[in-house]
């Protein structure tokens, strides 16, 4: 009986975690004007317990860093020449992590002629919340011939993400960058 109970009880909180809106991956697949080569690679729970030890030397407690990511999950497109991605794709992108509840930021120093065709990397950081809690995160960056998506499942608290950055295939926190809320709310 316990040991249903537990079941139950870890399919709760696995079901509770925020999974990235239906149809995402498929936007973000043909977000770019061209095909491009795929990598992928996920950190599932077991892998992140494994990097324990390069979280906690990283500034997360030891008690939080096993708990604090359920799993990471990192796409790398590559196109063969500079891409153009699609403000009507993105517009879609953005529209649907808002109605699936997520926040949406967006770097305030980023020049909006460089968001289709860009020649400086562009950032775009979703962040799905229970109460003052992370438990999703997202990150979409664009370069001329690069993109990569990054996904994170976690129970986070907003200080854990400084601690993440540049590991796990997490961007570096640009010092440059001015993170703010997307126009509209979005």
């Amino acid at each position: 009986m316990k040991l249903r109970l537990a079941t139950v009880f870890l399919s709760l909180t696995v079901a509770a975690q925020a999974q990235p809106p239906v149809g995402i991956g498929q936007a973000l697949n043909t977000l770019a004007d061209q095909p491009a080569t795929h990598t992928g690679f996920v950190f599932d729970r077991s892998m992140v317990q494994v990097a324990e030890s390069l979280l906690e030397s990283n500034g997360m407690d030891s008690g939080r860093a096993a708990a604090a990511i359920h799993s990471i999950a990192v796409d790398s497109y590559h196109y063969p020449r500079a891409a153009f991605y699609a403000p009507e794709g993105m517009s879609h992108i953005i529209d649907t992590y808002h109605a699936a509840g997520w926040k949406h930021l967006v770097n305030a120093n980023q020049a909006v002629a460089n968001t289709a065709q860009p020649s400086n990397t562009v950032t775009d950081l979703w962040l799905h919340f229970t109460g003052a809690d992370i438990d999703g995160v997202t990150v979409l960056a664009r370069a001329s011939r690069d993109m990569n998506v990054i996904q994170i499942a976690c129970d986070l608290r907003p200080l854990d993400l400084l601690h993440l950055s540049g590991h796990f295939g997490i961007p570096k926190v640009d010092p440059n960058a001015v993170m703010v809320p997307a126009p509209d709310s979005k």
